[in-house]
């Protein structure tokens, strides 16, 4: 299968004496022509170190980069940023104040008619034509980000690195951006990275999703597969905002702080193992004699959602809008019968 851009057993630190201190750590994963690949974890993680390594700021220490089947970055080579065909947009779009918007788009395109008539159609496509004699002061947010995206694209590059592009934006416009991106990428026949780290646009827009937690890829696959199947903990609290339980061996069952569980005749788990859940699994009623407090209610349109902790365990409920509990209450929390959970890492799945 061809492929856009190919990482092999990537590492990277910024301080090359200190031996434990890598940024990322053995980064393998590859991107399809004209695919949309989410990178999402929180800040910190590498997301955008590892952006930084494909459009070539930076020479891995090691590990390989190819882009269409060529090497573009090693421990021993680097590639110039300019002559890889990539294309970047910042979280601040860096659009050049002094340049109207046709000399930003125009900034990286040499002169020639296809390329005048490129940098024309992705103004009408991206509809910001009517804006070309505008600097960027006069812009808006959303503008600007189709200003630095029509850049991006101009020179007519196949893959375009997108850090966080949306991050500044109000929701409304966000939403409407972000869901316009996959269409003008498919009419550029362009792939494309997208740095997140909101799990809900990730998984929304890109075809596969790569989430990173302390330098390491967790699980990369489509979002149903990552919904359906999570690799870990992490992807289920982190990605889904799933509750996650303790399993206990207690009397010849397996146990949790909210009661038994139903699990297969011969299932065998370890001690690591953990319980995955919705919040529409669980509910919550009010109960002076019992541990779990709420910290925590948020109005959703048409439920509440409840946050109750006791120690260290925090779980979420979505409860009905007659629910009336109040931050600071004392509370018990139940399972709700024929509800799923799933334990990790044996994937085994079951009700309550």
């Amino acid at each position: 299968m061809n492929t856009e851009l190919e990482i092999h057993n990537l590492w990277h630190k910024f301080n090359p004496n200190n031996n434990n201190n890598w940024v990322l750590k053995d980064i393998n994963f590859s991107l399809r022509p004209g695919e949309l690949v989410g990178l999402l974890g929180p800040s910190g993680c590498g997301k955008t170190t590892l952006l930084r390594l494909i459009a070539g700021f930076e020479k891995p220490k090691r590990g390989i980069i190819k882009k269409t089947g060529q090497i573009i970055s090693d421990d021993n080579y680097l590639l110039s940023p300019e002559r890889r065909q990539i294309g970047m947009v910042f979280q601040d779009y860096a659009l050049f104040p002094h340049l109207n918007v046709w000399e930003n788009v125009c900034f990286g395109i040499n002169k020639k008619e296809q390329s005048i008539k490129r940098a024309n159609w992705l103004l009408n496509l991206l509809d910001i034509y009517e804006f070309k004699k505008r600097y960027p002061h006069e812009l808006s947010g959303g503008q600007s980000q189709r200003v630095a995206l029509a850049r991006a694209l101009a020179p007519g590059t196949s893959l375009v690195l997108l850090d966080e592009p949306f991050c500044s934006l109000d929701v409304e416009v966000r939403s409407r951006l972000r869901s316009e991106l996959s269409s003008v990428l498919k009419s550029c026949s362009a792939s494309a990275i997208l740095v997140t780290h909101d799990p809900h646009e990730a998984l929304a827009i890109c075809d596969r999703v790569a989430v990173l937690r302390s330098g390491e890829i967790q699980q990369y696959s489509t979002p149903f597969d990552m919904v359906s199947n999570p690799s870990n903990n992490f992807i289920g609290q982190f990605v889904l905002q799933k509750n996650i339980l303790p399993i206990q061996y207690i009397d010849d069952s397996y146990s949790t702080c909210l009661g038994k569980l139903t699990l297969p005749r011969q299932a065998s788990i370890s001690s690591k193992s953990i319980c995955m859940f919705d919040k529409n699994a669980i509910r919550i009623k009010p109960s002076s004699n019992n541990f779990f407090t709420v910290i925590s209610k948020e109005y959703r349109i048409n439920h509440y959602v409840y946050t109750v902790i006791s120690d260290t365990l925090k779980l979420r409920s979505e409860m009905s809008l007659n629910t009336n509990l109040s931050i600071g209450d004392k509370c018990k929390v139940e399972t709700i019968h024929e509800k799923d959970f799933l334990v990790l890492p044996e994937n085994i799945k079951s009700r309550f």
